[in-house]
């Protein structure tokens, strides 16, 4: 059996990201360096479930259902959140432009 890897929460997202911008699943993991396409499946179904605190897990590491990290304050808490909110609105920007580029052709 092979390590476990544990992948930045900035891949995870450019990878749903690309995803959503149709590209294809073997592209995304050769450009990506991801090792297997299951773990991309489960990060999308994370995000389509809106369980987006599940992308900053350790490997390995499982919340209680509806729980998710602990931190050391709410600034802390607020600070992940915010960049989760702009994660998100930067990706849907991204499939707006592309969606307006494929309606113009």
């Amino acid at each position: 059996m092979g390590t476990r890897v544990s992948y930045p929460v900035e891949v995870k997202m450019k990878a749903i990201e690309l995803r959503l911008a149709g590209v294809p699943i073997k592209e995304v993991m050769e450009q990506l360096q991801i090792r297997n396409y299951t773990q991309l499946k489960v990060w999308m179904k994370w995000y389509r479930e809106g369980e987006l605190h599940r992308l900053e897990q350790p490997v390995g590491k499982q919340y209680s259902f509806g729980k998710g990290p602990r931190y050391d304050s709410e600034l802390a808490r607020l600070e992940v959140e915010n960049r989760f909110l702009k994660q998100q609105i930067e990706v849907l920007n991204k499939y707006n432009e592309l969606e307006r580029k494929w309606f113009e052709k």
